[in-house]
């Protein structure tokens, strides 16, 4: 059974057909990614698997239980860390996780082991007791992503989990991320309109543009079909857009 399963996928906003029948599989314990431009329908069909929007046609499973007609059991796996995503202000970091550990563990003993694993999560050292309000947008993320992941979810859905984040900040959350899912066997669904940053991260990806998927495969084996040097000059080639040939040299 796989962990995701997506199946002819629509959502209309009105007139606008933001996702046109979109189909995808993610195999367990693998971390996959959703790449696009912005506007491609890579957030809606995160939110949908999310139990956030309903779609308007299609059927979306996430191990095995329909987003629609088992919405409360897909909450109880499923772990979702939106792209805008922020943390209590007035709360020091310590206090956030404990406050999100309280709200998902069902005693304070495993309150406290999730608090724990949020807190090597962070990797924040002493700033952890600091007010959320005099965090960077790196560290919030950080934090945020800790939170996403502490509960230990069968499936964790990140949007753009490395935005706008220096290149430092975005290599530690890489980092983690694949960490994670080797040493805890979660299974990851990440978006991201960056393409190089993906191709380091994902162990097969899905390509989407203007509310389709295109491509689909490793990254490896995309640059090979396309004959690439990364995802980013695979895109442009899949959606038909001519890259310029390197010039040879003697």
């Amino acid at each position: 059974m796989p962990a995701v399963k997506v199946e002819n996928l629509e959502k209309d906003y009105g007139r606008v057909k933001a996702l046109k029948g979109i189909s995808f599989e993610v195999k367990e314990g693998e971390v996959f990614g959703l790449i696009g431009p912005n506007g491609a329908g890579k957030s809606t069909t995160l939110k949908i698997l999310a139990t956030l929007l309903r779609p308007t046609g299609g059927k979306a499973e996430v191990f095995g239980h329909d987003v629609v007609d088992e919405a409360e059991e897909v909450r109880k796996i499923i772990s979702y860390l939106p792209e805008e995503a922020g943390a209590y202000k007035n709360l020091t970091g310590i206090e956030y996780l404990r406050f999100m550990a309280r709200l998902y563990a069902k005693d304070e003993d495993r309150a406290e082991e999730m608090v724990e694993l949020g807190i090597k999560l962070a990797d924040l050292g002493e700033r952890l007791y600091d007010k959320v309000s005099t965090y960077s947008k790196g560290m919030t993320r950080k934090l945020l992503l800790a939170r996403a992941l502490m509960v230990k979810p069968k499936l964790a859905i990140l949007d753009e989990p490395a935005s706008g984040l220096d290149i430092v900040n975005a290599y530690t959350i890489r980092k983690t991320i694949k960490r994670f899912a080797r040493e805890e066997g979660v299974t990851f669904l990440v978006s991201s309109h960056n393409m190089l940053e993906v191709e380091f991260l994902c162990d097969r990806v899905a390509l989407i543009n203007q509310g389709r998927i295109i491509e689909s495969g490793t990254p490896a084996e995309l640059k090979e079909k396309y004959r690439a040097e990364n995802l980013e000059e695979v895109f442009m080639k899949a959606v038909g857009f001519e890259t310029d040939e390197p010039v040879g040299g003697d």
